[in-house]
């Protein structure tokens, strides 16, 4: 029987995403455990907000449990959107209203770097762990592909010509932000076990 790990998470895209990634583990969303409290993310940085969300399940719930928090990091724009990369459009927002909002940020500036950066904080039998994914890469001038969500038709990963939009979840897991610090989190749980 698969062990069973809470993924803080309502995003139906990230849960596939992880789910695909954790074959071992019977991963569950907040959904799947009767929560429907939308969490309030307001930390100062993605560290604290994978933590407040992780903290919520475990204080709420009592079970072992996983929160992440993504942001993309532009360094012509100070890295920006950042922590705020969800709600970078506003609250409410969609993903192509950021991803709009971002393109006409970037109009006309030369230096397209960016990265992805995924902080997972784990609550497992009363400690706290935290992993970190980072994936450098660049802003395209406008939107390439149809596939993943997010930011993911803007952004391609160095060394890549297609954008995240454009390749199999399988291939964007191996070398994405969030599949780097799962497989960090992988790593550590295989060697608990």
């Amino acid at each position: 029987m698969k062990e069973k790990l809470v993924f803080a998470t309502h995003n139906k895209n990230k849960l596939a995403e992880i789910r695909n990634i954790l074959k071992n583990y019977e991963v569950v969303g907040l959904r799947d455990i009767g929560c429907e409290t939308d969490i309030v993310e307001d930390g100062d940085n993605l560290q604290d907000n994978a933590k407040i969300k992780a903290d919520f399940v475990t204080n709420n719930y009592h079970l072992n449990c996983f929160a992440d928090d993504t942001g993309l990091e532009v360094e012509a724009l100070d890295g920006a959107p950042g922590v705020y990369s969800a709600r970078y459009a506003g609250e409410g927002c969609s993903y192509h209203d950021n991803v709009v909002k971002l393109l006409a940020a970037m109009k006309g500036i030369k230096n397209r770097k960016a990265r992805f950066r995924t902080v997972i904080a784990l609550n497992l039998n009363g400690k706290q762990y935290f992993f970190e994914g980072i994936v450098n890469g660049r802003i395209l001038e406008e939107e390439q592909g149809n596939g993943g969500f997010g930011y993911d038709p803007i952004f391609q990963p160095d060394g890549y010509e297609e954008s995240f939009a454009e390749m199999s979840m399988e291939e964007k897991n191996k070398i994405s932000h969030r599949g780097r610090a799962v497989q960090k989190l992988v790593e550590f749980l295989q060697v608990r076990s």
